[in-house]
């Protein structure tokens, strides 16, 4: 979630300054995208993996610290929650063997920070919310000890001024109260990121934004929220209403969401940047001593903190990011739309749809998003959060179909061509695809395992919800260690 930050007050000036120097940063940034000073020579990818600890119940294990300093390695780090933990891969090029590459070494890591995580009595399982939790599990005491965590928390219920709720209705109804951001938590998340040129971002954006849900259809892993069976991927209706500063008199004035979809095709990176200046008030107002315009006249790269540390606290499903490495600066699409789990290869069989759709769309001669209403593929995403791989989405030249068809017919040829212009292996292609491809054809993934689960242990075995909810994280934990993709798991 970002740099650490000191425990602080914040004064009018603070705020005042900040914005200066945000929009500053802005002027500069739209400097540098005019003279083109970014490294798009070799275009890296990214992955990360939000993870949860649980004890040997299944229930969450608030032990986040004693874990970290037990695995000791600097690719996992801390979380919003004392229960998760994150897990950072070094980036690479999707080439040949990238694919190959991210999912050996992120089974390697997790196995050994599984068993060096069990010598303090957790163990890792991924999962996009993890099934036990309860409404006693999300309090102040939730929140990792990271000074961050707790400054976000002041600033946004400073800015809200009351309560939030939670009111999420899907097959049952959860509503509830919170007083906290803790309950942003339970939204364990896999993010790819991928390196593009500046004249490519809008196109690898606007691409990211069609098939966010398809993805989100296809990868649903988040079924459960505090015993209650709500969408097939409550991840995403959690996290929107869980950070929200609007009161409800700002929400019926129409001011923007810090988590939302968006509202429009761009022609830039610009647009999104700009947005967040002009429609966002800060949350951490922290300023460094950089004169971004003096370090570009010197010909050095600007690190442009406060507008980076700004983007960082608005949470788009496709989220832009500047960053620096080696004093060279480049630009990512950040995809964070989807659930970590059920597998290691589950999660690169979303990667491989992911990275060869998207490819495959930029490099279409019409490009898609001339032909599809934005509010579409926001109805999209949200009827695939709602019903995961019963979904019906709409699709330009078909109208509304099933997800599955469409990907089977259509999706799938066009994730193979991208993949190949990306120069991936066609046995890891075929592979990785051919996971995505059995999943439609069965019509299982992580949340149509999960729910059958429980129901089957509820009406077998007369267990009670939570109970049953125990069984199947246990259940889905020996599974999820064995990497044998979800809709090849047994039932009950």
């Amino acid at each position: 979630m970002g740099k650490d930050v000191e425990r602080t007050e914040f004064t009018r000036a603070d705020r005042q300054r900040f914005r200066q120097k945000v929009r500053q940063c802005l002027d500069v940034f739209a400097q540098m995208l005019a003279e083109s000073r970014f490294d798009a020579e070799r275009p890296m990818s990214g992955l990360e993996v939000e993870l949860n600890l649980v004890d040997a119940a299944g229930d969450p294990a608030m032990r986040n610290d004693d874990v970290l300093a037990a695995i000791a390695d600097p690719a996992f780090q801390t979380e919003l929650g004392r229960f998760n933990i994150e897990i950072n891969m070094l980036p690479r090029e999707l080439g040949p063997a990238g694919l190959a590459a991210f999912e050996d070494s992120v089974r390697a890591s997790l196995n050994a920070a599984d068993r060096k995580a069990g010598a303090s009595g957790a163990h890792i399982v991924m999962i996009g919310i993890l099934p036990t939790l309860r409404p006693e599990h999300m309090g102040e005491h939730t929140l990792s000890a990271n000074q961050r965590y707790k400054l976000l928390d002041e600033q946004i219920f400073a800015a809200r001024g009351e309560d939030l709720e939670i009111n999420i209705t899907g097959e049952e109804r959860l509503v509830t109260q919170a007083d906290t951001i803790a309950p942003e938590s339970a939204c364990t998340s896999v993010q790819f990121h991928l390196q593009v040129a500046p004249e490519n971002f809008a196109q690898f954006w606007n691409a990211s934004q069609i098939v966010a849900g398809i993805q989100v259809a296809l990868g649903a892993n988040s079924p459960f929220l505090y015993g209650k069976q709500l969408w097939a991927e409550s991840r995403i209706a959690l996290f929107e209403q869980s950070t929200d500063t609007r009161s409800e008199e700002l929400k019926a004035q129409g001011v923007r969401p810090r988590v939302w979809f968006g509202d429009g095709w761009i022609t830039s990176i610009f647009d999104l940047f700009e947005e967040n200046v002009r429609y966002y008030s800060a949350l951490l107002p922290l300023c460094d001593d950089e004169d971004p315009a003096e370090v570009l006249a010197r010909g050095e790269t600007p690190q442009l903190s406060e507008l980076r540390l700004h983007n960082g606290t608005i949470y788009r499903w496709n989220r832009p990011i500047y960053d620096v490495v080696d004093g060279r600066p480049h630009l990512r699409v950040e995809n964070r739309v989807l659930p970590a789990g059920p597998t290691v290869v589950d999660v690169m069989a979303n990667a491989a749809l992911y990275f060869g759709l998207v490819r495959a769309l930029v490099d279409q001669e019409r490009p898609l998003w001339t032909q599809m209403s934005f509010s579409a593929a926001e109805e999209n995403f949200h009827a695939a959060a709602r019903d995961g791989i019963g979904a019906r989405v709409y699709w330009p030249g078909i109208g509304e179909v099933p997800v599955t068809e469409l990907v089977l017919r259509r999706l799938l040829p066009l994730a193979h061509q991208g993949l190949d212009a990306w120069g991936v292996d066609a046995a890891d292609r075929d592979r990785l695809l051919g996971v995505v491809e059995k999943r439609c054809i069965s019509g299982r993934n992580g949340a149509a395992w999960q729910v059958d689960t429980v129901h089957a242990l509820e009406e077998t075995t007369s267990v009670s919800r939570e109970q049953a909810l125990r069984e199947m994280t246990r259940r889905y934990a020996s599974h999820m260690h064995s990497n044998e993709p979800v809709h090849t798991w047994p039932g009950v």
